[in-house]
């Protein structure tokens, strides 16, 4: 999965969104092992059904904050922890997400500084 390099031409239309399509797969397993993550530590330490739970992990992912009023010490400290978690994990997902395109816009100003030299 690595990018082209500095004097490679650009890929073409096709390739670079299979490459998007695979970095963008990646990304929702990095969200989905996370929320899924979440859930299980809603379920096992706050005792919460499954639908309960994943509501909860996914206000907590996405910022809002938990739903139901969490009562253990257990639940607590997991609360704590998921919350700083689940907001790297959202904020790689989206690096991971716009890597390619990022990549491909700078890599056709490298492509443009090399044709101006050659001139």
């Amino acid at each position: 999965m690595a990018f082209e390099q500095r004097h490679d031409p650009l890929l073409p239309p096709y390739l670079f969104l299979l490459r998007v399509a695979r970095w963008t797969a990646l990304a929702g397993i990095i969200l989905l092992g996370s929320l899924a993550v979440g859930v299980w530590g809603y379920h096992y330490f706050e005792g919460l059904s499954w639908l309960d739970s994943l509501l909860n992990a996914s206000m907590i992912a996405g910022g809002m904050g938990p739903v139901d009023p969490i009562k253990t010490t257990g639940g607590k400290l997991f609360a704590s922890f998921y919350a700083l978690y689940s907001g790297m994990a959202i904020i790689s997902a989206a690096g991971v997400l716009f890597a390619p395109i990022f990549h491909r816009f700078m890599h056709g100003f490298h492509l443009d500084a090399d044709d101006s030299k050659e001139e």
